[in-house]
């Protein structure tokens, strides 16, 4: 069956009328007015929910697997841990004003909300250190003036943000992210990396401070080792060691394993114990942090500042207009043999719900998490592991054999979603919030180091900087970066960093709450201006869309057509694509057989 007609489970058949309807939604065909699809107020979203709903049913059906129990263990970590990593650091930068309690009560309303309203359910929603990054900026600004207004004004950037996330999708304005490409992702995913990874290391820098040389050496190493663990588990699982079933089940649950392993090594009596590390601070079970309602008082806010937290609120929206669709993107990327149609216009309106709930209780502000929502569809991912002869030269008869990972399928549903965000409820009650505490925070610093590796290590920009590196004897004659001279390489990767560099410097300083329109310009930028330097063959083997599946394209209004390139980018990038499958850039373990 094509990619551009999704696949329907027996039972669940639409009417045959619908998969016209859904494409209707398009810009095909379409002129003068038509074209604008702006002024066609709140087609996208009922698009979006016309073509999913019919997919409901087996999206709760199709969970019973074992990739759904294994997706569930391995998500919670992957997103609690993260989140409670960010929250250390806003605790500190907040005056304490967010808390434990407060991520664990953002992470569940999100997961709650999009696994059960959402029409793209794959993609994780929870704390990110750019909206970490966003309220200590924000607080940074409002102590000059009068700290004690801070939850009021928070809240009033998220009503503020509110209301722009629901003119950007009852406008159809997400229909830009059909724009998004390889060169503005891989250049955003190169900033969160970075951003994480500094992160972990200002965590170990407080260590230092607050507890002393003892307590930060134990801490660094500490974080060292959680990464190294969990950076060699999954490794084994992607590789040929041991049986299948065996190196699986190691990448499976290679936080579970390093989580427990390392909190407990940190316990053990003597002078390891003795280090006295800083350990994950809790309150009281459902209740806030602060001794406060859960209800912020946000009409106490005099009129002026109820009016300075708008331009705020425009901000929390540009930013979370890229994040948060680059995450479904990368949660759908082409790499995934999806099936079921995407819904960008209508998340966007969920997601300001979201922030306006998140406003009002006073916790941070949830949206699509891009490191870890490309790993739920992969924890959701059926591989199959084929053998590749290949003739040597050595002689007659001799062989190389060599393993080639596929992805055949995907679990698409919405249970491992809810089921994690029914785990973080429950991590909130009395007992496992103890357990919390016995956590030391040096792991949180290695989370911070396996997040942020995980979007540089795999990252494009590392990919095409290892090739211009390579000696060229060793560089495969049918790689199809040798069609593209090194210095033109070179230039692509210059202006990727350039928007890298350009955001994490913004980002140290009190103007790091203007960060979100420097990641919006990378859209214009390849859009506009490098098409002017860069040939259309070039493009084709250096970009290709992030994601081109029919199926979640159908939803920004199909693939685009680039100023100065006669074909849609999804045409060009299939010899890069073809490159990327030799060389495994995709994360792929070869030990995945029928999971």
């Amino acid at each position: 069956m094509s990619s551009a007609t999704p696949s329907i489970p027996d039972g669940d058949s639409p009417p045959l009328t619908r998969e016209k309807s859904s494409m209707s939604y398009t810009y095909d065909n379409l002129t003068g007015w038509k074209s604008v699809r702006v002024l066609r107020i709140g087609r996208g979203m009922f698009h979006d929910v016309k073509r999913r709903l019919p997919y409901y049913w087996s999206d709760i059906r199709d969970a019973w697997t074992y990739r759904t129990i294994a997706s569930i263990i391995r998500m919670y970590f992957v997103n609690m841990l993260p989140a409670i990593a960010y929250t250390l650091d806003m605790n500190r930068r907040t005056g304490q004003f967010y808390g434990i309690n407060e991520a664990l009560f953002s992470s569940a309303l999100a997961a709650m909300v999009f696994s059960l309203l959402a029409a793209q359910p794959l993609t994780i929603v929870g704390i990110t250190g750019l909206i970490s990054l966003f309220n200590y900026t924000i607080y940074d600004i409002i102590i000059i003036y009068n700290p004690s207004i801070y939850p009021q004004f928070m809240c009033w950037v998220g009503i503020w943000g509110a209301i722009f996330h629901w003119i950007v999708a009852l406008c159809n304005m997400c229909d830009y992210m059909r724009y998004v490409t390889d060169f503005s992702s891989e250049a955003f995913g190169f900033y969160v990396g970075t951003i994480y990874i500094s992160k972990g290391i200002e965590e170990l820098i407080s260590e230092f401070t607050s507890r002393g040389p003892t307590a930060g050496y134990m801490s660094t190493m500490i974080a060292i080792l959680y990464f190294l663990t969990i950076w060699a588990l999954e490794g084994i699982g992607s590789s040929t060691i041991w049986r299948p079933g065996f190196r699986g089940l190691l990448a499976d649950y290679a936080y579970v394993i390093a989580t427990i392993f390392w909190v407990g090594f940190s316990h053990i009596p003597g002078p390891l114990k003795a280090a006295d590390v800083t350990r994950v601070p809790i309150s009281k079970a459902f209740y806030p942090t602060q001794p406060r309602s859960w209800v912020v008082p946000f009409w106490d806010l005099s009129a002026k500042w109820v009016f300075a937290a708008l331009p705020f609120g425009f901000l929390i929206m540009l930013l979370f207009y890229y994040d948060h669709n680059v995450s479904s993107l990368t949660a759908q990327a082409r790499q995934f043999p999806l099936k079921k149609p995407a819904g960008f216009h209508w998340d966007f309106f969920l997601l300001g719900c979201t922030t306006f709930i998140s406003g009002v209780v006073g916790i941070p502000f949830p949206n699509g998490l891009v490191p870890q929502a490309p790993v739920h569809t992969d924890s959701l991912t059926v591989y199959e592991t084929d053998v590749r002869v290949i003739p040597s030269e050595e002689g007659e008869g001799a062989e190389i054999r060599r393993p080639i990972v596929n992805a055949t399928a995907v679990v698409e549903q919405r249970v491992s979603h809810f089921v994690m965000g029914l785990a973080i409820i429950g991590t909130m009650t009395g007992p496992l919030l103890i357990v919390l505490h016995t956590m030391p925070s040096a792991v949180f610093a290695g989370v911070f180091f396996i997040v942020g590796w995980g979007s540089i290590g795999s990252n494009g920009i590392m990919n095409k900087a290892l090739h211009v590196l390579q000696e060229d004897r060793f560089i495969q004659r049918a790689e199809p970066l040798m069609k593209v001279r090194n210095r033109k390489i070179l230039l692509w990767i210059a202006c990727q960093l350039i928007g890298v560099a350009a955001c994490v410097a913004i980002s140290e300083t009190i103007a790091a709450i203007g960060f979100p329109v420097l990641i919006i310009a990378l859209i214009p930028f390849r859009v506009w201006i490098i098409p002017k330097w860069f040939s259309q063959d070039e493009i084709s083997v250096l970009d290709d869309m992030t994601a081109d599946n029919e199926a979640v394209l159908s939803s920004l209004g199909g693939a685009p057509r680039f100023p100065g390139e006669g074909r849609e980018v999804r045409e060009h990038g299939l010899e890069r694509r073809y490159s990327e499958q030799k060389r495994g850039v995709s994360r792929q373990r070869a030990g995945s057989i029928h999971r």
